[in-house]
């Protein structure tokens, strides 16, 4: 009667069930009718409809809490029973600088490489500006953030992997395409074991955000009696790689600044940044879930915190100065 494989909402839900109760109307006796009739408006209608208010609260996320519906659940760092359990939360983002925090924003997303771009654009609304150079970590070394701060002209020392790649065992591993070599006039990768991998195709993806990713994929030709095979690849056939040429682009030239000193000396300063100042509200204040419920009670909370830092900060600041004074 209703349809299978129909996807139904609430609306047609009720219609329909409209339309069952006219025809009870018409026979009263009908039983399997009147069961059908009575297991749609008290059971299948009011969980459809509470699937729908559920759905409407998720909106992009992928959980909600049910005693917070604006918090999303996350793995967090402090896991006292060590068992990798959710708990409801918000990832908040700072901006410091001097371990002044700047600015802030609240995100529903677990991961910081989605909150990049929403993060800054809360600062250019704070500040009026954004900064010249950002410092982050490896957490935010994603192919769409660094095409957005190149479009904003911002210097970007941003890690990606870099911190594996200095390693002795990364750079044995000669499955690692980062490990090969690249031929730009012939489009073609050279593997450790001296095969070239030719080009294919290109393919096209979208992140959730709606950035394009193009990537060229690449096969090698007789692979099947190459003596570094095994510890290359555990294909049957012919190696095949799928490369960004926009990604390594950006990686390439993050390498560059990380590995000079000007890079070396700004990487530094975000573990005396953003990390002291973290530390300085979870640990030494103490301050370690929130006290109100709700994105936007949540988010006057954390200027309320960010507020109180900066003024202990530049508290202690002045003390210090005077102090240096006086001596």
């Amino acid at each position: 009667e209703l349809g299978e494989g129909t996807e139904w909402t609430g609306e047609k839900l009720e219609t329909a069930i409209q339309n069952l109760e006219a025809r009870l109307q018409e026979k009263p006796k009908d039983k399997p009718l009147k069961k059908a009739v009575r297991q749609l408006r008290k059971d299948l209608l009011p969980r459809l409809r509470k699937y729908e208010q559920y759905q409407k609260t998720l909106g992009s996320r992928n959980s909600f809490s049910k005693t917070d519906s604006d918090a999303t659940f996350m793995r967090m760092k402090e896991d006292h029973m060590r068992n990798g359990q959710l708990k409801p939360g918000y990832n908040v983002q700072i901006g410091t600088e001097n371990q002044f925090i700047l600015a802030y924003s609240l995100h529903q997303r677990p991961t910081d490489t989605r909150c990049l771009e929403p993060h800054f654009k809360k600062v250019k609304q704070m500040l009026g500006k954004l900064p010249k150079t950002l410092i982050a970590d490896a957490g935010y070394g994603s192919e769409e953030n660094y095409a957005y701060l190149e479009k904003e002209q911002i210097q970007a020392v941003v890690k990606y992997s870099y911190h594996k790649e200095k390693s002795k065992a990364w750079r044995s591993q000669i499955g690692k395409i980062e490990n090969w070599s690249y031929d730009e006039e012939q489009d073609a990768w050279t593997c450790k074991a001296g095969r070239t991998l030719h080009f294919r195709y290109e393919s096209k993806e979208r992140t959730e955000s709606g950035y394009e990713i193009r990537k060229r994929h690449y096969r090698s030709v007789g692979c099947e009696d190459c003596p570094l095979k095994s510890s290359c690849t555990k294909a049957a056939g012919n190696r095949e790689v799928t490369v960004s040429m926009e990604a390594l682009r950006y990686r390439n030239r993050a390498r560059e600044l990380l590995r000079s000193e000007e890079g070396y000396a700004l990487a530094v300063r975000r573990m005396i940044e953003p990390e002291s100042v973290f530390g300085q509200l979870k640990n030494n204040r103490g301050f370690r879930r929130f006290l109100l419920r709700g994105l936007s009670k949540v988010t006057l909370e954390v200027g309320w915190l960010s507020l109180a830092h900066n003024l202990l900060k530049q508290a202690t600041t002045d003390q210090k100065r005077k102090q240096a004074i006086l001596q």
